[in-house]
C-alpha cells in the first residue's frame, strides 16, 4: 500500500511519461476528430443543461478551482450555461464570490433556467454583449474591483482576432499563481470542420491567437502540472498560469 505521498509522485511520473508519448497523443486526437461528428464534446451536462466541455477539462477546471479557490470566475461564451451552473456549484462548497458568465446573445429561456437553482444562480451574473466591446470590460471591472483572485476562462468567438484581443483584455485581471484557460486551441491541430463550417479554423484559431500573445511574454507558462494528465482535451498548451506579476 503506498502512502499518498508516494502515490502522488507516482502519478506525476505517469503523468509526465504519457505527456511525451506522440503516439498515443496522436491516436488519442484521432479518436477526438472522429467523435467530434458526433458531437461528442457536446454531451456533458450539468445540473440539465449543456457544457460543451468535455468531461476531462471539467475536471481540470475542478482541480484549478480547488486549488486556487478563486474569488471570481469570468467566463466568456454562456452557450447554454452548464458550465456556469458547474462553475456555482464548485464555489457552493469552496467558497467564492461571483461567476460572470458573457455572451452576444443570451437567450430568455436560458435566463429563466438558470434562475432556478437557489443560491446557485444567485451566484451567477449575465452580461449580454461582446466579451471584447469596452462597455463589457468595464461592466466586469466595475464588479470585480482590485480583484485579482480570478479564474478567466476563454470560449467565445475563436477566431484569432477576436481570442487575441480577449487575451489582451482579460488576462490581466488574473493575479499571480491564478489561471486563464484559452479554450479550443485544439483547432490548429484538427482537419477543418467541414460537417461544422466554422470562421475559424488550422491558421486562425485560439492557439494562433495564444502563440502570438505568449510570444516575448514572461507573466504567463503553461501548466505542464494540467497539461501532463490530460490525454484527451480541447484546450492542449491553453491551461495558463500567471507566474509572474
Amino acid at each position: 500500500m503506498y502512502t499518498r505521498e508516494e502515490f502522488e509522485k507516482i502519478r506525476l511520473k505517469s503523468a509526465a511519461e504519457m505527456a511525451v508519448n506522440s503516439e498515443l497523443h496522436d491516436k488519442a486526437l484521432e479518436v477526438l476528430v472522429e467523435a467530434d461528428h458526433y458531437n461528442w464534446v457536446h454531451q456533458a451536462n450539468w445540473f440539465g443543461e449543456p457544457c460543451l466541455q468535455l468531461p476531462q477539462d471539467l475536471f481540470a477546471l475542478q482541480e484549478i478551482i480547488f486549488e486556487t479557490r478563486p474569488r471570481f470566475v469570468i467566463e466568456s461564451g454562456v452557450a447554454w450555461g452548464g458550465s456556469l451552473l458547474f462553475y456555482s456549484t464548485l464555489m457552493q462548497v469552496l467558497g467564492g464570490e461571483r461567476i460572470i458568465g458573457i455572451d452576444i446573445f443570451i437567450p430568455p429561456d436560458l435566463k429563466q433556467r438558470l434562475t432556478a437553482f437557489g443560491s446557485l444562480s444567485d451566484r451567477i451574473t449575465l452580461i449580454e454583449g461582446s466579451s471584447i466591446a469596452e462597455t463589457t470590460v468595464d461592466k466586469v471591472k466595475s464588479m470585480v474591483g482590485d480583484a485579482r483572485d480570478i479564474l478567466v476562462i476563454l470560449d467565445s468567438d475563436h477566431s484569432h482576432e477576436h481570442v487575441l484581443s480577449e487575451l489582451k483584455a482579460y488576462s490581466g485581471f488574473v493575479g499571480k499563481g491564478h489561471y486563464l484557460v484559452c479554450s479550443d486551441t485544439i483547432v490548429e491541430d484538427i482537419p477543418s470542420q467541414e460537417h461544422r463550417p466554422r470562421s475559424w479554423g488550422p491558421g486562425n484559431n485560439p492557439q494562433t491567437a495564444l502563440s502570438e500573445f505568449l510570444r516575448g511574454n514572461d507573466e504567463f507558462s503553461i501548466a505542464k502540472n494540467i497539461e501532463n494528465k490530460l490525454l484527451f482535451t480541447c484546450n492542449p498548451r491553453g491551461y495558463l498560469q500567471r507566474v509572474k506579476d
